[in-house]
Parts: C-alpha cells; sequence; structure tokens
C-alpha cells in the first residue's frame, strides 16, 4: 500500500514538471532577426541578444525574401533537392547539416558545404551558416518563431549588431 502511493506521488511530481518545463519553454518571446546588408543573425529571447552569428544572404540575382516569417519545420541532416538532382546528407551537401525551413515556401536558414561564402551575397535566398554555428543556432529556435529578414538598417537593426 505504501509503495502505491510513493509510486503515485512519484508520477503527479514527474508529471507536474513536465507541464512546467513545457510552459517555461513557451513562455519564451523567441525571434531571429537578419540584417540583410550586415550579413548577420541575432537570436534574441524576451527583448535580449543571446547570440548573433554571420550569415550568407541571398546573391542580387537570387535575393533573400525580406518580411516576417515563421520557423516551420527542422531538419537534421538534410537532403538537398532541386530539378534533376538530390544530393543525400554528408559533406557536398549544399544546406550542410541543418535546415530551418521558413514559412516563405523554399526559403530556410541553413549550414553549408562553402564556409568561405559566410559574410557574402552568395545564395539562392536561403540564409547560410557555418554548419558549427547553424548547429548551435538549431538547438536555441523551435517552429513558430518569428523570423525577421530586414533588408535597410534601423535604429532597431543598428543596437541589435553594433560593436558585435
Amino acid at each position: 500500500m505504501r509503495t502505491n502511493r510513493i509510486i503515485q506521488t512519484l508520477t503527479v511530481i514527474a508529471v507536474l514538471g513536465s507541464a512546467r518545463a513545457r510552459a517555461d519553454e513557451t513562455t519564451v518571446a523567441r525571434r531571429i532577426v537578419v540584417s540583410i546588408p550586415d550579413r548577420k543573425l541575432a537570436v534574441i529571447e524576451n527583448d535580449a541578444v543571446v547570440r548573433v552569428f554571420n550569415v550568407a544572404v541571398g546573391a542580387p540575382e537570387s535575393p533573400s525574401p525580406v518580411g516576417t516569417f515563421t520557423v516551420v519545420n527542422r531538419v537534421t541532416n538534410p537532403t538537398y533537392y532541386r530539378p534533376g538532382k538530390v544530393i543525400a546528407p554528408g559533406t557536398t551537401n549544399p544546406v550542410g547539416t541543418r535546415w530551418i525551413g521558413l514559412s516563405e515556401k523554399g526559403f530556410g536558414i541553413h549550414g553549408t558545404d562553402d564556409p568561405k561564402s559566410i559574410g557574402h551575397a552568395r545564395s539562392h535566398g536561403c540564409i547560410r551558416l557555418r554548419n558549427k554555428d547553424v548547429e548551435k543556432l538549431f538547438e536555441l529556435v523551435r517552429a513558430g518563431d518569428v523570423v525577421e529578414l530586414r533588408a535597410e538598417r534601423t535604429p532597431e537593426v543598428d543596437a541589435l549588431f553594433n560593436d558585435r
């Protein structure tokens, strides 16, 4: 009888702890801001900058979309698809080791097989990070997080990226 009560108590504690962890995760106001001209990405939680990463952005002939989007999915070791070509996960995969899909169809934030492109306008519109950086970013973001791709410097963008 006593064993059953202990098990019941532990079960209640585990359920409450799990619910609290989920509640804590959902109370974080998280957004990602990308400054296309600065070629930088900031992760912001509850109005505080958590991390800043250098990125590559869309080339002039294939610019990054501008606006506010949301994260719709997260994929570890993605397969790359383009008409007539499929590239399996690995060192030659153009999207690197992580894909963070955006609500703008076909666009995302991802790694790269060309780390020298970081800091330049070289992608087909997506936001690229070094694989080690996108792996860190991947752990910070969740589906539903807001992603703002900014084409112009504003006082807010300047404040996010100055001295970083």
